[in-house]
């Protein structure tokens, strides 16, 4: 008998469709649509992304929301920690209702709240909102990577996705090079922008028509809860996870001091191990009578080590800028660019003539007939005038405040010091990040091909250290080891140091779980691979937030901060070397 006679007729029509798309050259209009979608997505999300270390902590009056250093760690962590961790769910949502309209959710959701975003200063709207934006980027991500999984076949499926993986970095490229500029006009004019490209969507939406699948391709929640067992662990083993990290994510939002949550998390786990001790030689079917246990103990090691590497990485993005904007003298670089004209100065280091003067009076007014300031007066009002783009030696303040005496600055004569002070401009921090995404849209396919050759593990310990090595000149850099007047040329040196590190261990990341993974599970182990990018991004802005507001602001020692990430880099190397001879020990003696 035909297998095929065994279908129902709508499988069996879906059989005959994937068949030929199997075997047909072209990718079809869905996978078109889903680059022009994702490219927009894109721009929306790292318009605001680039610049959101700048913006939560510029003060209120400035047209930021004025958060403290914990705060926006908070933010930085959490958020995007369920960002990556909620498609797991969506992903399966979408194969019950149907990619069109989880396709049309997210951006119902995204546009307003991208919008409102930059009308709340309260921290607690703030979150909410973003939290709403996350929910509807967790919605577009598993439909978009699924519709070029089913665009392509064995024969395109990697330059489809190479496709892909490019469109995604030209997003991230151009996103924040608008959102810069947009920002020069007003902190609303970047979230109207974030807003605007997620609106555009609704129109390839329109011409979006999606494949039919299969009833068995449809996976419940309950599916996907057994697949987590699987690959990960049982019940208990989930809960013990949950419960540690929302006793930390309690810590980051300050309901609990640091302290005190890891206090809480090795009672925790003292009590698991306690339950676990009784419950030993015992087996029951209640899934809260059964030890904890991990399904897939190499994949579950593997994913907790590359969690510090995205812990670090990420620092490009939460910690690099604002150090950049209070602490780095970028005049190397304007004075590069005025080689190219005074309007290539003012678009990468614009500054706002007419704010800068309303602040030089407010000082005025607020410090004449004051005594000398100390130092740590005097370094407040530099961090003052950062916010507005201009990074004036304290000296030259401590010269300003001293000859005010009882003297007050008219609106003619503030203006003409803040252009005596416009030698003092700098570089927006996120025009110098957005070279990460430039190399990596130049040099990803030169580097992977030139990878190609050495072991994954190596090549994963490499882009390690060389992640380290930017830290570690960054800490040079902060102990006054380097020349302070090549600022610029030294960050973005730090930075495509940053970006070659990532193109040697994401890309191999990957395809380490590829060499790990149980060959009928491998789709189902890459679906769990973001796990490690959750807990990474929620590590990042926690250690963020703390290490900048305490190791930086508070005892002024950014050396120690810089010296920490290089030691998780190095550590993170360290485990991936370890796992792997004892991967080796294990085949060896198997």
């Amino acid at each position: 008998m035909n297998n095929n006679q065994l279908l129902e007729p709508e499988q069996l029509d879906c059989l005959e469709n994937n068949n030929a798309k199997s075997s047909r050259p072209g990718f079809g209009l869905a996978f078109y649509i889903a680059n022009i979608m994702e490219i927009f997505e894109r721009l929306a999300w790292y318009g605001f992304f680039a610049v959101s270390s700048v913006y939560m902590t510029t003060p209120v009056e400035q047209g930021g929301v004025g958060f403290t250093e914990p705060q926006r760690g908070a933010v930085q962590g959490i958020i995007p920690f369920f960002l990556y961790l909620l498609p797991v769910i969506t992903g399966a949502l979408a194969d019950r209702y149907g990619y069109k309209k989880m396709f049309a959710v997210s951006f119902i959701l995204m546009a307003p709240s991208y919008y409102f975003l930059g009308q709340v200063t309260q921290f607690s709207s703030f979150f909410m909102i973003l939290l709403m934006v996350a929910f509807g980027a967790s919605c577009f991500k598993p439909v978009v990577v699924g519709t070029i999984s089913r665009s392509t076949n064995d024969s395109n499926r990697g330059l489809g996705f190479g496709i892909f993986y490019t469109m995604v970095n030209l997003g991230g490229f151009i996103g924040p090079l608008v959102a810069g500029y947009l920002r020069a006009i007003s902190w609303d004019a970047v979230f109207i922008m974030s807003s605007v490209w997620i609106l555009i969507n609704f129109i390839p939406l329109l011409l979006y028509r999606q494949e039919s699948a299969t009833a068995q391709t449809k996976t419940s929640l309950k599916q996907v809860l057994q697949q987590a067992q699987h690959v990960l662990g049982n019940s208990r083993f989930a809960l013990l996870l949950f419960a540690s990290v929302m006793i930390l994510m309690t810590a980051g939002v300050s309901w609990l001091s640091y302290p005190q949550a890891f206090s809480l998390i090795a009672l925790w786990l003292g009590m698991n191990w306690l339950w676990d001790k009784l419950l030993l030689n015992r087996d029951h079917n209640r899934w809260y009578l059964q030890p904890v246990r991990v399904s897939n103990r190499n994949f579950a090691l593997y994913l907790a080590i590359l969690t510090g590497f995205w812990t670090v990485y990420n620092q490009l993005f939460y910690t690099l800028p604002l150090f950049i904007r209070d602490y780095i003298d970028t005049q190397d670089l304007v004075a590069f660019m005025a080689y190219f004209g005074q309007s290539a100065v003012d678009f990468f280091a614009y500054v706002d003539r007419a704010a800068l003067s309303d602040k030089l009076q407010q000082l005025a007014a607020h410090y004449a007939g004051s005594a000398p300031l100390s130092s740590i007066d005097l370094e407040t009002i530099r961090l003052e005038l950062v916010h507005l783009k201009v990074n004036v030696p304290v000296a030259q303040i401590a010269i300003f405040t001293s000859e005010l005496g009882n003297y007050q600055l008219n609106t003619e004569q503030a203006q003409q010091l803040a252009e005596r002070w416009l030698k003092y401009r700098q570089v927006n921090p996120e025009y110098l990040i957005n070279l990460d995404f430039a190399a990596i849209v130049l040099l990803q396919i030169m580097v992977s091909l030139k990878c190609q050759r050495f072991k994954v593990i190596s090549v994963l310990i490499s882009g390690l250290i060389v992640t380290a090595g930017a830290f570690l000149l960054l800490l040079l850099m902060s102990a006054g080891l380097l020349m302070t007047q090549l600022g610029g040329l030294v960050i973005i040196t730090v930075i495509l140091l940053i970006a070659f590190g990532e193109m040697l261990t994401s890309p191999k990341s990957q395809e380490y779980v590829a060499s790990i993974a149980p060959k009928d599970s491998a789709a189902m182990f890459m679906g769990y691979y973001f796990v490690s990018m959750a807990l990474g991004f929620l590590f990042a802005g926690f250690l963020s937030g703390w290490s900048y507001g305490y190791l930086v602001k508070t005892l002024q020692r950014p050396d120690l901060m810089w010296l920490l990430f290089a030691a998780i880099a190095l550590i993170t190397g360290l485990g991936f070397y370890l796992l792997s001879t004892y991967n080796k020990r294990e085949k060896h003696e198997s």
